[in-house]
């Protein structure tokens, strides 16, 4: 039975009729309960029905949204003119060469360039990924290794989006592919000898489980040197800064080990650090006859210490940082004479820098109270500078130089917006709301300066939430479309993120995951309480795992928003968490639970959006998905979208887009991004009645 939408009364198209997907009822019995999904069979990949129902769902779409089509292109136009079509980034140092990746007006992807010695050189192209890109709809770069010689470059590709890579060496000198081939690669790592690669593989649910190693030229089998046999963990490679040594980290999302080798020996035996502790994560780096290594044993929060290489188990540990209940250890970097901590405190990136010899480290100042910034581009092991990339909400992408002795920071670029950026048009706030349980929740604001914050504005609220992932507060010159129109925009911070660090992260995981629906909730209430938006004109969005948000709080509260994004949204919690041979599941265990234990199945389907539909009124949605991702498999959208449609009350509009070409990121051409934006935001701004 077909469903029949009427579109707004502002529309002058006739009524639509969208698909309607068949049902064929597939059971599954557990703990006591019968499940029963009428759509199963949309994961039939193979299958000329389900490519056929897409395509049909997008085609509805198109008609749906084809009186936005000139506000689509202006759209675009106006996307187009903040970006600098043909630019250069800034060159970094590594060896004899000065590395730097530029852009052309027309092209679709970067091209990787060097000048020897000088930046007065003549240009070198080490990779055009428009050349690899000619007559494929897909094209991404995973591994970008050179060698030490400057004469061989490792790099993989992705044609499809479905994130599986196949790893090929480049000769620099005459610009011809060695006969190396290896596929469903990840993780890649040269050894000193410039002839010695080491290099990860996927398993058949895409997790990076062996290390190997590979002689170039020669044609005997690659040798493994490693197996993970724990579905929780994969595997990665790489060698140092220092390239004193190379690691293999193997990690859950709790716990982790390394093993090292001497990267002058790549035959050498591979040792291990400390054997793996539930609960127990450690990351080495290296500096001298030292591995210097952030772990978290004493503190969620992580520590720093210091273990002599010779020696470098537990009873050999020394401190050098000690846990901080209120500042999170992200990551520590170490050169010759200095090491940087990249920290999180009050909700905000840090960085700080010390001296190997000692002494308190010195913290980076930053001018902004809501920002992001991250290390840039640092290759060279002796250098006393040290680059970041600092951004806000109001100040585009920005590349700096650190010098350690003078702790002075020298701007070397900054992005600039051919179309005319002002910044003091805007207000930047960070805002704090009370959740359910009295907890203060950051939320990022922007908006024109004078805008009357009477409850009447279009209000824009995006958030994430899950994985430890902090999303901070970017530059993006897109969203000025939106403001500039009188939008305001907002970012929520629930736990399940990790902006508060490692128990924000915690607080919203496994069985205390519905903190991060109530948490969004409570920030869009307190936003309009506050004057920021109308309810009428509230829009949201979330992808992946911010998708599985979005479906969670449209169940929750669908009397609360306008409109909903959901892009490649992680819906079908239970079906997929059954499945262990789908990508990602059994290391997701960690951070959703595992159904197949009761008590975190009863907890986990009590949240899952599929299973919670009902019989109701929802908010307008534009879902969104790619056909080959390989993160959340396009048919969860696309269950949820039909289950929606059979099952939802009210006349709103509920549309699924699928690109059929792309893989979890959308688009990989930078213009069809911007297009794809353009789409979003009509949509947008369709729904808060702008129609220009």
């Amino acid at each position: 039975m077909t469903v029949s939408t009427t579109l707004e009364p502002s529309d002058t198209q006739s009524r639509v009729t969208p698909p309607s997907a068949k049902k064929i009822p597939h059971i599954t019995e557990i703990h006591g309960r019968t499940l029963l999904d009428d759509y199963f069979w949309l994961r039939d990949k193979d299958n000329p029905e389900v490519q056929a129902y897409l395509e049909a769902e997008n085609a509805y779409t198109d008609a749906v949204m084809k009186p936005t089509s000139e506000l689509q292109q202006k759209l675009y136009q106006e996307l187009l003119s903040r970006i600098k079509e043909t630019d250069v980034e800034v060159p970094y140092r590594y060896g004899a060469y000065f590395y730097y990746s530029r852009t052309e007006s027309g092209k679709q992807y970067p091209i990787a360039c060097r000048k020897r010695e000088t930046l007065d050189a003549s240009e070198e192209i080490v990779l055009d990924v428009n050349e690899l890109a000619k007559g494929q709809s897909f094209m991404a770069i995973g591994a970008y290794q050179v060698s030490d010689d400057a004469n061989l470059l490792a790099y993989s590709t992705d044609n499809t989006g479905f994130r599986q890579y196949t790893l090929v060496v480049k000769d620099l000198r005459t610009g011809t592919l060695l006969p190396e081939r290896i596929g469903k690669t990840g993780s890649v790592a040269w050894a000193n000898d410039n002839r010695t690669i080491f290099y990860t593989v996927e398993d058949s649910a895409k997790r990076q489980y062996r290390l190997y190693r590979h002689t170039l030229g020669s044609t005997s089998a690659d040798e493994l040197i490693y197996e993970e046999a724990d579905e929780r963990f994969n595997v990665e490679v790489f060698r140092t800064r220092s390239k004193g040594y190379l690691f293999c980290i193997c990690s859950s999302h709790t716990t982790s080990e390394a093993r090292y080798v001497s990267a002058e020996n790549p035959h050498g035996e591979w040792k291990l650090i400390e054997p793996r502790r539930q609960d127990v994560e450690y990351y080495p780096d290296h500096n001298g006859d030292f591995f210097y290594v952030r772990v978290n044993d004493t503190g969620r929060n992580f520590r720093l210490i210091r273990t002599p290489i010779a020696m470098p188990s537990r009873e050999h540990w020394t401190e050098v940082i000690p846990h901080r209940a209120t500042v999170m250890l992200d990551d520590a970097e170490f050169f010759k004479r200095h090491y940087v901590l990249h920290e999180r405190e009050h909700g905000l990136p840090q960085i700080s820098v010390a001296a190997i010899t000692g002494g308190a480290p010195r913290r980076i100042s930053f001018p902004e109270p809501a920002y992001l910034v991250v290390p840039y581009i640092n290759r060279e092991y002796d250098t006393d500078k040290f680059r970041y990339s600092y951004q806000s909400f109001i100040t585009p992408p920005s590349i700096f130089e650190y010098d350690v002795n003078a702790g002075t920071s020298t701007l070397l670029k900054q992005k600039e917006i051919p179309s005319g950026f002002d910044p003091g048009k805007y207000v930047v706030e960070q805002l704090y709301a009370p959740a359910r349980d009295g907890v203060n929740v950051p939320i990022s604001v922007l908006y024109q300066k004078g805008a009357d914050l009477d409850g009447t504005s279009p209000l824009y609220l995006y958030a994430y939430g899950s994985y430890g992932h902090s999303v901070d507060v970017a530059f993006n010159s897109n969203l000025f479309s939106l403001v500039d129109r009188g939008m305001v925009y907002a970012i929520a911070h629930p736990r399940g993120g990790g902006e508060m660090g490692k128990t924000w992260h915690d607080d919203g995981r496994m069985m205390r995951k519905k903190n991060t629906f109530t948490d969004f909730i409570s920030c869009a209430d307190y936003l309009l309480d506050k004057g920021y938006g109308s309810k009428e004109k509230l829009v949201i969005e979330g992808a992946s795992a911010g998708g599985l948000l979005m479906g969670a709080v449209a169940n929750m509260r669908p009397d609360l928003f306008c409109a909903i994004i959901a892009k490649v949204p992680f819906v079908d919690v239970i079906n997929s968490m059954l499945d262990e041979t789908l990508p990602l599941t059994v290391g997701e265990f960690e951070e959703w639970g595992n159904p197949k234990e009761k008590a975190a199945f009863d907890y986990m389907i009590s949240y899952s959006p599929y299973d919670n539909l009902e019989s109701k009124s929802y908010p307008t949605m534009l879902v969104k998905t790619s056909f080959n991702d390989s993160q959340v498999m396009y048919w969860e959208p696309a269950k949820y979208v039909a289950k929606m449609r059979a099952l939802r009350s009210d006349k709103n509009l509920v549309l699924l887009k699928t690109n059929m070409g792309a893989g979890h990121g959308g688009a990989s051409g930078r213009y069809d991004r911007l297009k794809e934006i353009a789409f979003d935001y009509a949509f947008i701004l369709r729904q808060v009645a702008i129609a220009h």
